[in-house]
């Protein structure tokens, strides 16, 4: 049902100077705020009708390294917000009220879900179980009947009928996240992760990524959830990821789809991807053409498509980044801090990727698990995508950045200072404002690793050939046609220019098609399918 989609890119280097895209606007954030409602983050969230939902994240801000004081039960989000933003008035329920399932996954952290019209869906997340009397991931997916929970919480009546919940290991995922196309689900990324977490990798914690777009349908029967038409395709080098943020795309042939940007962490470093996997509805494709240097981690982000220049965008709000701009020079930080950086991802009309910054940035360092709800009065073409040629004024509130985590310090984290951080209780509006000079510079895209692997279909004998502009480490990662890793290799630094040697192993390769995974630096990835015959 699914295939990886391979294409032949050409690895000449390149610098962009000017913007193939059209994004004519400036942004600006102003703070706001709704009453006394509490910081949060990493919750999971529907909107109808200009009344946002809120259910489950934490109030505290990001994870405290000691295992005995990460994720306490008593910052969960045991509370069910509905805002009405333009009224300034919320209400809430309590969780406490639902059956033992329901209850504990409703107050977990990071759990995968999507909104379908009427109906939110949430799949696992990350908690304190007081049934398991551990941390655990839940092995849960829950539907919600999203105007039936406003009016009962609205109304001060019973919100149980509003869930229905089944018990599916498939589904015990955090960190990943859930998309829609035509009808079918897909549950992409994550992790299971399940006791306390450790820094040191000590025994107090057991953790599987699940490296795997988890395809499904899913209807009501009889007052329950039926899950059919399952299916998973896996691959353990480029879907390796977590805490993500997955974009909804509108592809140059008009299609729908979703792409991941960045990620973390990759299978060779503790460091975020630096390139996006194109999903579509029966394939994917590693962009290893293209690296993302900005906006790494899951935050707040806005998407755009344009109808007339067939271009889409997305902007990305703070969060955390191995990359950022400081005094206008790309720095790289290798404990991956928070950031201010506000940027622009886009894709054009022929299928190429531009990243850009804006000259503005978060008033803090926030953005990072927080959410962008929509303005209620912005035209949009569905799947939370704004759309562009319809904003003609000079100005537009497009909607608005709630919760997330605030940091004082860039690090806080490496430095086990986590008592820095909290939940943001601003919220801020994001205005778009026209400016035929906001025009922004583009990140030079460089790349001059190149890789040959030869003859091609083999015997099982071959050649490597490696160009490289500078002193690199390469590493090789051969997946089967499967998605399932093989083979591991690591070749000392290479020096600069080109080097051919035999690749020989004392575990030859099996007759089939094989996917040759080569990433120089840590940085920049090259795929060489090889047939052996």
């Amino acid at each position: 049902m699914f295939k990886i989609i391979y294409v032949s890119i050409s690895l000449l280097s390149f610098q962009v100077f000017a913007q193939l895209t059209q994004f004519p606007f400036e942004l600006k954030l102003v703070p706001t705020t709704l009453l006394d409602l509490p910081g949060l983050h990493s919750f999971a969230s529907a909107e109808l009708d200009g009344k946002w939902i809120i259910i489950g994240g934490r109030k505290d801000g990001i994870h405290a390294r000691q295992p005995f004081n990460a994720f306490p039960a008593s910052n969960n989000n045991d509370l069910i917000y509905v805002l009405d933003k333009a009224n300034s008035q919320y209400w809430y329920a309590s969780v406490n009220v639902l059956p033992n399932g329901l209850k504990e996954q409703l107050q977990s952290t990071n759990m995968n879900e999507v909104q379908v019209g009427d109906k939110l869906y949430i799949s696992g997340g990350y908690g304190f179980s007081p049934t398991a009397n551990d941390h655990i991931t839940f092995p849960y997916l829950t539907e919600v009947n999203v105007s039936g929970l406003i009016n009962s919480i609205v109304n001060g009546s019973d919100i149980s009928p509003n869930f229905i919940q089944i018990t599916d290991n498939r589904f015990a995922l955090t960190g990943g996240n859930l998309g829609v196309i035509d009808s079918s689900f897909y549950l992409i990324g994550g992790h299971r992760f399940d006791g306390r977490y450790n820094p040191m990798g000590g025994p107090t914690f057991t953790q599987t990524y699940a490296s795997s777009i988890r395809k499904f349908n899913v209807h009501q029967n009889n007052g329950t959830l039926e899950v059919t038409n399952y299916s998973e395709l896996i691959d353990q080098v480029h879907l390796h990821r977590r805490d993500y943020n997955l974009l909804p795309m509108i592809y140059p042939n008009n299609e729908f789809g979703y792409l991941i940007s960045a990620g973390v962490f990759q299978i060779n470093a503790d460091l975020p991807f630096l390139y996006p996997v194109e999903i579509h509805a029966n394939n994917y494709l590693p962009r290893t053409d293209f690296n993302q240097y900005l906006s790494h981690y899951h935050s707040a982000k806005a998407s755009f498509f344009d109808a007339a220049s067939q271009q889409m965008h997305h902007v990305f709000f703070g969060g955390i980044s191995q990359y950022q701009y400081q005094n206008g020079v790309l720095t790289s930080d290798a404990n991956v801090p928070f950031v201010k950086t506000i940027s622009r991802l886009s894709m054009t009309q022929n299928g190429q990727f531009e990243e850009s910054v804006f000259p503005v940035e978060m008033p803090a360092l926030t953005g990072s698990s927080a959410k962008f709800f929509l303005d209620s009065a912005i035209p949009d073409l569905g799947n939370e995508i704004i759309d562009l040629s319809q904003i003609t004024g000079d100005s537009a509130r497009i909607g608005f950045i709630v919760g997330g985590i605030k940091s004082m310090e860039a690090n806080p984290f490496t430095v086990n200072n986590t008592g820095v951080t909290s939940a943001q209780a601003t919220m801020y509006e994001v205005w778009l404002v026209r400016s035929e000079t906001g025009k922004l510079p583009i990140l030079a895209n460089e790349n001059l690793f190149s890789v040959e692997v030869f003859p091609n279909p083999s015997n099982g004998e071959m050649d490597m050939k490696f160009n490289c502009p500078y002193k690199a480490g390469v590493e090789l990662f051969i997946t089967n046609a499967e998605g399932k890793l093989v083979m591991e290799k690591y070749y000392d630094k290479q020096k600069t220019g080109v080097k051919q040697f035999r690749y020989n192993d004392d575990a030859p390769l099996a007759k089939g098609t094989y996917f040759f995974n080569f990433i120089f630096d840590d940085k920049f990835t090259r795929i060489v399918k090889l047939n052996i015959q």
